[in-house]
């Protein structure tokens, strides 16, 4: 009886604070206004209808007046008494504008141009206006495809995968639906965190975008969501310099609350350029933004999507101090057949712009989200919901939700599990060739991974093996609950024209903990060994597919090795506060490796051929020896952020640049080491985005031998250089220069590689580059070695190049030589910037 009682006093008390109004926004035509603010007066409790124009506020029982407010709509007021639910809908009227007569002399400025200008004038006010405050958010994240093409570059799109993403036969359907509660704490200059609550993401346990976008006119460049939007940002319409880029039209005003409110139509002067168009208000005598309604288009260099519409209102919070209440994102995207919209809708409520916080409450987490964040029960979304679903809404949860369940439950059985394994696709006797076989195996605690890779992208020729074949075996496990991992790598490696035989392996053992209680610490220790074939220059560029098509074609044999017995241990280590260190200790008895052919496609281009050693420093090849060195190298990146997810961290970086220091020393005596030196090396590099004048990439070193008692080529301070065609890495290559050219041992060398990009600067005011999109890169390298050899590169490009391509004329002088040029074509822009060559497999890799 008494668990009876104590339910029933649940469902009473539940009941009891669960009233709230609820309705429907129209128009005076009867059409729906969807996304209409409704708010309490005198609060900052409020909601938005969706995009069937519905609200719903949670609220406990008493006497409220609701006020409904919609761009371009006059404000309308209701009371209401609420003891249960109650249902109260808002017919709103058009909002009438007055225009005083106004005569306009020829070429005299709109009356709006006085209005901007004053607030331009109160824009840093109203931007450090508030030092500190907190709220809470609710947010509300949907993307619909209305078509999908049966295939996408070619690739057929599976029913399958149709299915899974909840389309239907069109194509069409929700692909991501997702809500987040979030409250956030901000307190200038630079303090912020956002606690996330709860998440809830259809048909997933993840946690979706929950990082609303603050969207603010009062900074002078404003950046929407990331910056592969638009690197540059885009220009407020109040920045000091908007009468410059905007056009305005006064189009009336019309009073709230006593005030008066203009409204203005903002025009680009110029397409191509970051600019917004649509309409703003501001409030007289005040100058403060009262709402806006905001457009970003192609014409004004956006990426990715098509169109973005962006809208906010604002409302008091305090005494003369205004804040956003509800802001809505709404997206085109319409590519290679892909037609899709989204919005995103943030309602912003409980302000307090008077916080007091705690100690040490600001600190590197940036994002936390609460351990049950993806745990909360229908009842709980309900009951906490800022803004009612749509019918598609619930369905969508509800099917995706019940059959994610349903999968994950039986991926939790032993069964599944086997089934899963068995269900791997057939190994094809191409696959040896080409993908390479990969195979694995689950369990409920272990996850074993095993294979080969392809032959045939790791195999390779030159004149030293001829047709050299890595076969590279590999296997690896990770244990779920101690969050440890081993692997191991091998490489059996054989010259068909030498007859060598180069087997060697590596065994890695990993482990991190980033428990959202504890600090991150992952730590890495491998161990390595055999006989194997190495670049002279162990961090070259230059890549064995590069160099096979360079030889077979043109004799051009830049690819130079030698052959080692090694044995190595390190060990390696990254601490939350941005350390990195890695220690390595390596012996090797390293064996000169001879040409043994000469073979070209074309039978002249053999005499190009050099010999297998680094000529540009050697008249002749190195005599055998023994080498040990250890290796110390600390990174450091200053103000380290996170993002603390409930078991584990991720970084996001800084706004610092990373500081990395090396350190090697040859070890003489010790196994028979012939070497005996002292070497440093320390760098700077970062990222700088400039915002309208474009960014800044750079990497500085500085460095030298302390002691080159006894050093060969191996151990000589290297650079990157580049004889291809295809550019090297950016920001750490010469790309004119010879691959050993500037090799050395002296007490102290500077390099620096420098590249600006212009993103849109300039090449915005050229018609068919404006129109693709392409941009202009700019930049140097160089380097100093002494005051009789020094070397120096310019350069500039165009990037951006189907969003993929970078070209470069390249020019160079060397203080003991004459001037170079060449054209370089590499990968820059928005997707040809994220991709990372991975050497060792000659293959690439997307960042996105």
């Amino acid at each position: 009886m008494r668990r009876i009682i104590f339910l029933l006093l649940i469902l009473v008390t539940g009941k009891a604070s669960a009233q709230k109004i609820y309705g429907t926004v129209f128009n005076a035509q009867g059409d729906l206004l969807p996304y209409s603010s409704v708010m309490i007066k005198g609060t900052t409790k409020g909601t938005s209808a969706n995009d069937k124009a519905k609200y719903s506020l949670n609220i406990a029982p008493g006497t409220y007046t609701v006020v409904c407010q919609r761009l371009g709509y006059a404000v309308s007021e209701k009371t209401v008494t609420v003891k249960k639910d109650e249902e109260l809908s808002f017919v709103l009227q058009e909002q009438k504008l007055t225009l005083e007569t106004v005569v306009v002399k020829t070429g005299a400025e709109d009356p709006a141009y006085a209005i901007i200008r004053k607030a331009i004038k109160k824009r840093n006010f109203y931007n450090a206006q508030v030092k500190a405050f907190t709220c809470d958010i609710y947010g509300k994240d949907i993307i619909k495809l209305r078509s999908l093409p049966k295939k996408i570059l070619g690739q057929k799109i599976k029913d399958a995968d149709r299915k899974q993403m909840g389309v239907d036969s069109t194509g069409a359907g929700i692909i991501y639906l997702s809500e987040s509660v979030s409250k956030v704490s901000v307190q200038e200059p630079d303090k912020f965190k956002l606690e996330v609550i709860s998440s809830r993401v259809s048909g997933s346990d993840g946690f979706g975008f929950s990082f609303p976008a603050f969207i603010s006119l009062y900074t002078n460049n404003v950046k929407i969501f990331t910056e592969k939007f638009n690197p540059r940002g885009f220009v407020s319409p109040i920045a000091d310099g908007a009468v410059g880029f905007y056009k305005f039209k006064l189009l009336g005003s019309f009073y709230e609350n006593g005030r008066e409110i203009n409204t203005i139509r903002v025009t680009p002067r110029r397409k191509f350029e970051p600019l917004f168009s649509g309409i703003i208000n501001i409030t007289e005598d005040e100058w403060s933004i009262h709402s806006f309604d905001l457009t970003l288009t192609k014409t004004a260099q956006l990426e990715i999507m098509d169109s973005l519409e962006i809208s906010q209102l604002h409302v008091p919070v305090d005494k003369d101090i205004r804040r956003v209440k509800n802001q809505l994102l709404h997206f085109d995207f319409n590519q290679m057949g892909i037609d899709a919209a989204g919005n995103f809708l943030t309602v912003y409520s409980d302000y307090n712009v008077n916080p007091a916080f705690p100690k040490k409450y600001f600190d590197n987490v940036i994002i936390k989200y609460d351990t049950g964040v993806n745990k909360k029960t229908p009842a709980y979304w309900d009951s906490v919901r800022a803004v009612p679903l749509e019918k598609e809404e619930q369905l969508d949860y509800k099917k995706k939700d019940s059959s994610f369940k349903a999968e994950k439950d039986s991926l939790q059985s032993k069964r599944a599990l086997d089934s899963m394994n068995r269900r791997q696709p057939k190994i094809k006797p191409q696959s040896l060739l080409l993908s390479g076989i990969h195979r694995f195996h689950l369990t409920k605690t272990n996850n074993y991974n095993y294979g080969i890779e392809g032959l045939l992208f790791n195999s390779e020729y030159n004149p030293a093996e001829g047709i050299a074949i890595n076969f590279r075996p590999y296997f690896s496990n990770f244990k779920r609950h101690s969050r440890t991992g081993m692997r191991l790598e091998t490489d059996l490696r054989y010259g068909f024209h030498n007859e060598h035989f180069n087997p060697s392996a590596r065994l890695i053992f990993q482990s991190r903990t980033e428990d959202s209680a504890r600090k991150i610490k992952r730590y890495a220790l491998s161990f390595s060994g055999g006989k194997r074939v190495s670049d002279f220059y162990k961090e070259s560029s230059v890549s064995p597919l590069s160099n096979t098509f360079s030889t077979l074609l043109n004799g051009d044999n830049y690819l130079k090795t030698y052959e080692n017995y090694f044995a190595g241990i390190g060990y390696s280590k990254r601490y939350e506060s941005g350390l990195r260190m890695a220690i390595n200790l390596l012996y090797e008895d390293r064996l000169p490796l001879n040409n043994t052919t000469k073979y070209t496609f074309n039978k002249e281009d053999s005499i190009n051929i050099t010999p297998n050693f680094p000529v540009e420093k050697l008249a002749a090849q190195f005599t055998r020896h023994q080498a040990v060195t250890a290796d110390i190298s600390l990174s450091f990146k200053p103000g380290q952020r996170y993002i603390q997810f409930p078991n584990f961290k991720i970084g996001v970086g800084s706004k610092y640049p990373t500081f990395t220091f090396n350190y090697t020393k040859g070890i003489q005596n010790i196994l028979g080491s012939d070497v005996d030196f002292d070497k440093w090396r320390f760098s700077v590099q970062d990222d700088k985005n400039f915002k309208l004048a474009g960014a800044l990439k750079y990497k500085i070193s500085i460095g030298g031998f302390i002691n080159d008692k006894k050093v060969y080529i191996q151990d000589y301070q290297h650079y990157n250089g580049n004889r291809h065609v295809s550019a090297g890495d950016y920001v750490n290559c010469f790309q004119l220069a010879q691959y050993y050219i500037f090799s050395n041992t002296a007490p102290f060398f500077a390099e620096a590689h420098l590249e600006h990009h212009l993103n849109g600067l300039l090449t915005n005011k050229i018609p068919l580059f404006r129109r693709l999109n392409w941009n202009l890169v700019a930049g140097t390298n160089a380097l100093y070695i002494n005051n009789h050899d020094q070397y120096a590169e310019l350069f500039v490009g165009l990037e951006n190049m189907f969003k993929i391509f970078r070209v470069d004329a390249v020019a160079g002088y060397r203080s003991s030589g004459g001037v170079l040029t060449g054209i370089r074509v590499g990968a820059g822009g928005l997707l040809g910037g994220s991709l990372k060559r991975n050497r060792g497999n000659n293959s690439v890799s997307i960042e996105l």
